[in-house]
């Protein structure tokens, strides 16, 4: 499978990258990525309340998917650029 090129990926929409980044993590069993990208969210404080966050023990990658979902739909606000740098770079890298 040929990797998409930077131009490619960033003619995406966002929400794209971020399907196609988490399909990939998850497939990877890639926790820490999830982990990166939730930090940045804009409601990244609250989700550090819910089980399974970053400071539990043992966060399983369905666990960030949960977390993902509860977060769906806030919006990414002025994060949205790193984080579809993140996308594009996981995407690059694996």
């Amino acid at each position: 499978m040929t990797t998409p090129s930077f131009a490619e990926l960033d003619a995406l929409p966002t929400e794209e990258l971020r399907e196609r980044a988490f399909t990939r993590a998850r497939e990877r069993h890639d926790i820490g990525f999830f982990w990166s990208v939730f930090k940045h969210l804009p409601d990244a404080d609250e989700a550090a309340q819910l089980d399974g966050a970053p400071n539990s023990i043992g966060p399983t990658v369905d666990e960030a998917v949960a977390l993902w979902r509860e977060l769906e739909g806030h919006g990414y606000g002025d994060s949205e650029p790193l984080l579809r740098a993140a996308f594009i770079d996981y995407l690059q890298k694996h």
